[in-house]
């Protein structure tokens, strides 16, 4: 969410926190985000935990001396939301508690815009309360408050993901949203695939690391593991097309044959599958590093998709820097992010908002991506049409 605000001209972050959790099992600093954060953004963030710290704290810790700020950009994590966790269904996660501590945070810090990321079921979820008691708690405070989930390849993302963002403006008249800035316009169908996204990087081996860039490197495969993914088919392949044949039926595990024995062959078959080149790429989760936790393969070379493939799939720059000894952790870093190619968007709402004046369609397209400004169309219809309600 920050990398978009550091790259547009009319904002200069000052100041970030994060636990850096990657599992709650591994404890605080794990994942290692804050250590590629300061090495694309210049700020290391204070690691701590949000909900131990107080505001005034955290503010005198990160913004000594800051009066106001224009903008606080709070990500509270989503896992305790997310429909893929079946347990969510049924038991509200402590986590969740953080989305209306934002407001707290927003009472001492007094922002004029308030921009939150997370997953749809923030505000249509069993636990939305989270997010109702969030939105009362601003509109005290004086704050208009806009919710929507979008679908984020709408907007340019070249991966099917499906997000809830909110702004929060100090004044009702300020408020701007996504459906604002691209009224009247759409990105181009063919600008959303993972072809046009990835299919100019060099081809490299599983286990392999390109020479000039080490954050195009993905796992090695070996045994069953490489056969499986050799025996299936280029372009969309997944397991279930090796079924009818002992020579490749050889290599379905325990859990294939299971799906099999249940019918359940649709809800399964992201598992190990290839990605297609002709259509945005699936969701890219945070257990985004092995190719038996979803539709992670390449199109058509046999192995995993590197760091750097998912990461400008996640709506990363090509020249981004992902940081750490562990090629698992960097993974993390790129499934638990905002796509800055969204956040980029929304920099230029808030600059909007805060100046009054509209920018140019063709300036919200983050530089080294895969955008250009011939993927713009104009559109005389809401481009946001398929967005989730």
């Amino acid at each position: 969410m920050s990398y978009g605000f550091h790259a547009h001209p009319g904002f200069s972050l000052v100041g970030a926190a994060d636990v850096e959790v990657g599992k709650p099992s591994t404890g605080h600093g794990a994942i290692g985000c804050n250590a590629t954060y300061a090495a694309n953004i210049g700020i290391k963030p204070l690691g701590v935990d949000l909900s131990a710290i107080t505001p005034a704290e955290l503010s005198d810790a990160i913004l000594p001396g800051q009066s106001e700020i224009d903008v606080l950009l709070a990500c509270p994590p989503c896992t305790g939301f997310s429909r893929a966790i079946s347990r969510n269904y049924v038991e509200d996660d402590p986590r969740n508690s953080l989305v209306a501590t934002v407001a707290d945070f927003a009472a001492a810090l007094k922002p004029k815009l308030i921009m939150m990321e997370n997953v749809p079921q923030l505000i249509n979820g069993n636990f939305r309360h989270h997010f109702i008691a969030f939105k009362e708690k601003l509109e005290e405070l004086g704050y208009s408050v806009a919710a929507r989930a979008y679908r984020l390849d709408n907007f340019g993302l070249p991966q099917q993901r499906e997000r809830a963002i909110i702004i929060a403006a100090k004044q009702r008249s300020m408020l701007r949203t996504l459906d604002d800035l691209w009224a009247g316009y759409r990105i181009a169908p063919g600008a959303t695939t993972v072809r046009r996204a990835i299919s100019g990087l060099p081809a490299i081996e599983a286990g392999g690391t390109a020479p000039n860039d080490p954050n195009h490197t993905c796992p090695a495969l070996s045994g069953d593991s490489l056969m499986r993914i050799t025996a299936m088919p280029h372009d969309g392949g997944s397991w279930p097309d090796l079924l009818g044949d002992a020579t490749t039926e050889k290599y379905l595990i325990p859990s294939m044959w299971k799906a099999v024995s249940r019918g359940r062959l649709n809800a399964y078959c992201d598992v190990y599958g290839r990605m297609s080149w002709d259509r945005p790429a699936p969701t890219v989760k945070r257990e985004c590093s092995h190719v038996g936790n979803g539709r992670y393969a390449h199109p058509e070379q046999d192995r995993q998709c590197t760091v750097r493939e998912l990461a400008i799939l996640q709506g990363f720059p090509a020249d981004y820097r992902f940081v750490g000894n562990s090629r698992k952790n960097l993974y993390r870093q790129v499934g638990d992010a905002v796509p800055p190619l969204v956040s980029y968007q929304l920099a230029h709402v808030a600059n909007w908002v805060l100046t009054g004046t509209r920018p140019n369609i063709e300036h919200v397209l983050l530089p080294k991506t895969h955008l250009t400004a011939s993927d713009l169309e104009a559109y005389d219809s809401d481009p946001t049409q398929l967005a989730l309600v």
